[in-house]
């Protein structure tokens, strides 16, 4: 399958990345999102990284208008029909996703396949809601795209080998390195990690160490380059919560169960790195504030 030209839906963190290292590798994107203050807060953020990149030698300056040229950010969902290959990055929901991709499958030609990067939820679910469920795939990026080599390919009951190999095809034209998760809740990456992180918000939450001495511990302790906490932020504490409710209530081991902790940050909006408050403070670069007696 020859793919010139994706989708990426949700300007977001992690879609923002994807469609800045599809531009990178040569490809046309279409950056879709509901509201044009995200697409412009999405689009200056490319532009910044780009800059960075520049700014340390891994780019060429001339690559730069050219990159950005390359994506077309648009609110109208229908103008995806033009893509070969889209990738969903919009919030960890299940029934949000499922009605985004039935959108998607209405208005796009029926070769077209439907890339999921979620964390945790099944991709055989969501498959089945549309009418190509031997097109649609899990293509889990790690966060922050640009930087993260890794990418977790997940196929659905339904995914046919010729998706599988578009895709894998297709990661590695990113410049990602991929393997293959099975469809169960939090995949492999995330199977792994995020009960670490929820077992930190615990230490936390039961007065075992203080927020830097938790990340400290597990830095210097572990080889770690970023503690749990910090990590957390930077993935997005909604999301943390998101994907332990998946696995709890998929899997039916308290195990999983999220701490009251990270539930209480949620509610009260402490987000993460993306809003400036999580464990940690953050300016309106995204740069963390040094913390005051965490």
């Amino acid at each position: 399958m020859s793919i010139r030209k994706i989708g990426v839906v949700g300007a977001g963190q992690m879609g923002a990345g994807i469609a800045q290292v599809a531009a990178q590798a040569g490809l046309n994107v279409v950056l879709n999102d509901v509201g044009e203050e995200v697409l412009k807060r999405a689009n200056e953020s490319i532009a910044r990284n780009v800059d960075r990149m520049i700014a340390r030698g891994r780019i060429k300056p001339e690559q730069r208008d050219p990159i950005m040229r390359r994506i077309e950010a648009t609110a109208r969902l229908e103008q995806l029909a033009e893509t070969d290959f889209i990738i969903e990055a919009i919030l960890e929901n299940e029934d949000a996703k499922i009605d985004l991709l039935k959108k998607l499958d209405a208005v796009c030609p029926p070769p077209v396949i439907f890339a999921s990067n979620t964390s945790s939820i099944s991709i055989t679910k969501m498959g089945a809601r549309t009418s190509r469920a031997d097109r649609v795939i899990g293509m889990h990026f790690m966060n922050p795209v640009p930087a993260m080599r890794l990418v977790e390919i997940i196929r659905g009951l339904a995914t046919s080998q010729q998706t599988y190999d578009a895709t894998r095809e297709l990661a590695e034209r990113l410049g990602k390195t991929t393997m293959v998760a099975e469809d169960f809740p939090g995949f492999i990456v995330n199977r792994v990690l995020l009960p670490m992180i929820n077992e930190a918000i615990y230490t936390l939450y039961e007065g075992v160490g203080r927020v830097t001495d938790i990340d400290t511990a597990m830095k210097l302790g572990t080889n770690q380059p970023m503690g749990p906490l910090e990590l957390a932020d930077l993935i997005g504490l909604d999301t943390c919560l998101a994907i332990m409710e998946v696995m709890h209530r998929v899997l039916g081991d308290d195990k999983y169960r999220p701490c009251p902790l990270l539930k209480k940050y949620v509610d009260a909006g402490y987000l993460g790195r993306k809003v400036g408050r999580g464990f940690y403070s953050y300016d309106e670069q995204g740069n963390l504030i040094p913390p005051q007696n965490q």
